[in-house]
């Protein structure tokens, strides 16, 4: 058998030139890229909304004019561990969670304008 007639069999079995995959950091770098800007417009002004609500209930007494989240206008008469008692009309008070306090109107003592 001559040589020659050998080679196109040979060339057939030769594998094919591997193909460039990309690194493992280009493939991961999109996803990475998409938390950070999840982190930056959505979870971060998130926690610092919550913060400041938390600081606005720790400053909370009594005297202070509240609207609570499910629309209630009242002054807080005492203050409690983990409530308000608040007066929401002549002899009516109710205890609300602190954390349904919404809004602040107007603190105790502050002029009104």
């Amino acid at each position: 058998m001559h040589p020659l007639t050998l080679l196109p069999a040979f060339l057939a079995q030769t594998p094919a030139p591997a193909s460039s995959q990309p690194s493992f950091l280009v493939q991961i770098l999109p996803m990475v890229l998409l938390f950070g800007a999840m982190y930056f417009f959505l979870i971060a002004p998130q926690r610092k909304k919550q913060k400041e609500h938390e600081k606005m209930l720790k400053e909370l007494q009594s005297g202070d004019e509240i609207v609570t989240s499910g629309g209630i206008f009242g002054v807080i008469t005492n203050v409690k561990d983990d409530r308000f008692v608040v007066r929401i009309a002549d002899n009516t008070k109710v205890e609300i969670g602190k954390g349904f306090v919404q809004t602040v109107l107007r603190k105790a003592g502050a002029e009104v304008k």
